[in-house]
């Protein structure tokens, strides 16, 4: 049997396995993850006015404060995307949280700004390739049919710690607990849960997609085995028949292993040739573009809120208030990302983001700035799914988690530069003006997917990265 033929029985014998218990609990321990880069990324906009106060920042020590996490994001990305690529998801899964947890741990007893900043950066440097991470595994052991829902789950329990990182810092973050300030415990308590979700990863398999790409056939082979016994064993226990798919196996591994032919084992650099240029132009230009439409609001909310007159603590729990929009959002997108075009639905969802920023940018009542919030929110987070899955499903394995780090790095490298630019703004332009030209940018993103984005739902990895 060849190379391809092998590979393809492979990905054919995951993609039709009845979804199980087992699809369900790694979900939920890959999701878990996806919490810490969230409340990393949404972290910063909570500790901003905060340290402001109590180590006397101006506007461009707000910035730092918010960005430093980001411009080490944007190095993990890039350096532990392409590590994943040649040293294996599983390994890097581990590693990154393990550098996350040690650094977000020390960072939470920072002296002063300067220290506060270096090791900020370095915890951003182990989070940065997480959601990358997140999106290459799950892609690579799901089910094409419910490949885009179950991702879209994981994001949902990831979610939940926008919303918290606000209510609870809205909480504690104004006074100290046992000698230690509050802002300092979200960070401890960061630190700590993500050694919990440490430990938990170690029952996760390697990625046989990746094994069988880099030739390791037997070892991939294993692996799908210990899986589908697993599903076995749980259809076993829960009574219902275990099918028999060896016929329907050899007709789908037959068609993926027509599209990996057509494929021809692409390199990094092959990302900008033929039918993957356009992709990677679109991608690069879309993760630039998307940092204003998604993180704009997230990491920006509480300072924009103390900018309309409210107090910290005030505006740490109004946009805890709108963030609970976040996990209601992922829950919205789940019957979505399947039922819908993946493109479309980003585009849409963008629309909504643009015109309910406008509505929060202009604002000046209380109620209604937090339902545009609220609503923002929501469609970020149809979006942010819809996208999630989206990139995962356009570029081949043997270079997935490399071409989708190395354009997302690129969204990293713009959120640390947006707080400077949007601060600034703020303090001249307004709210209202910020989230105009925010909504300029999102209709630049929309043209942006319309024009270059293939179309994707419901096909397996293979054939969706082989088709022009």
């Amino acid at each position: 049997m060849t190379a391809d033929a092998r590979a393809a029985t492979l990905a054919a014998r995951l993609d039709l396995l009845p979804v199980s218990r087992w699809h369900r609990m790694v979900t939920l321990i890959v999701g878990l993850g996806s919490f810490f880069d969230l409340y990393e990324v949404f972290l910063g906009g909570v500790l901003a006015p905060v340290l402001a106060k109590q180590w006397h920042l101006s506007s461009t020590g707000k910035s730092a404060v918010i960005s430093s996490a980001f411009a080490g994001m944007f190095i993990g990305a890039s350096l532990l995307s392409l590590a994943a690529d040649r040293w294996g998801r599983r390994r890097i899964f581990m590693v990154n949280l393990l550098v996350y947890s040690l650094f977000s741990l020390a960072s939470a007893f920072s002296p002063n700004l300067q220290v506060f900043l270096v090791l900020r950066f370095l915890a951003g440097i182990g989070i940065g390739a997480e959601l990358v991470l997140v999106d290459a595994y799950l892609a690579e052991f799901l089910p094409a049919r419910v490949r885009g829902r179950y991702i879209a789950w994981a994001y949902t329990v990831g979610f939940f710690g926008v919303p918290l990182v606000a209510l609870v810092g809205a909480r504690v973050i104004a006074s100290a607990r046992f000698g230690i300030d509050g802002w300092r415990w979200l960070l401890i308590g960061g630190g700590l849960a993500a050694l919990v979700v440490l430990f938990s990863r170690r029952a996760l398999e390697e990625s046989p997609r990746w094994l069988a790409a880099r030739g390791d056939f037997a070892a991939a082979d294993a692996v799908v085995g210990r899986v589908e016994e697993r599903v076995r064993a749980w259809m076993r226990r829960a009574g219902r028949p275990v099918p028999e798919l060896s016929e329907a196996t050899g007709r789908h591994a037959a068609e993926l292993a027509a599209a990996q032919r057509r494929e021809q084992r692409p390199r990094l650099v092959d990302m900008f040739r033929g039918r993957y240029r356009g992709r990677t132009i679109m991608m690069w230009t879309f993760q630039v573009l998307q940092t204003v439409a998604y993180y704009g609001f997230g990491s920006l909310a509480p300072i924009v809120l103390v900018s309309k007159g409210f107090t910290v603590t005030s505006s740490l729990g109004y946009a805890g208030l709108t963030y609970l929009g976040y996990p209601l959002g992922s829950l919205v997108s789940l019957p979505l990302v399947e039922r819908f075009e993946r493109k479309t639905l980003i585009i849409v969802s963008a629309i909504g983001i643009a015109v309910f920023g406008l509505i929060f940018g202009f604002s000046t009542s209380t109620p209604l700035i937090v339902a545009a919030g609220f609503l923002l929110t929501i469609c970020s987070n149809v979006f942010s799914n819809a996208f999630h899955v989206y990139q995962t499903e356009i570029f081949p394995t043997a270079v997935r988690s490399s071409a989708i780090g190395i354009a997302y790095s690129l969204s990293r490298a713009a959120s640390a530069l947006l707080p400077f630019i949007a601060v600034a703004a703020l303090d001249r332009l307004g709210a209202g003006g910020v989230f105009g030209g925010s909504a300029v940018l999102i209709a630049a993103l929309c043209v942006d997917v319309w024009l270059l984005g293939p179309r994707t739902n419901g096909r397996a990895l293979e054939d969706t990265a082989a088709t022009s």
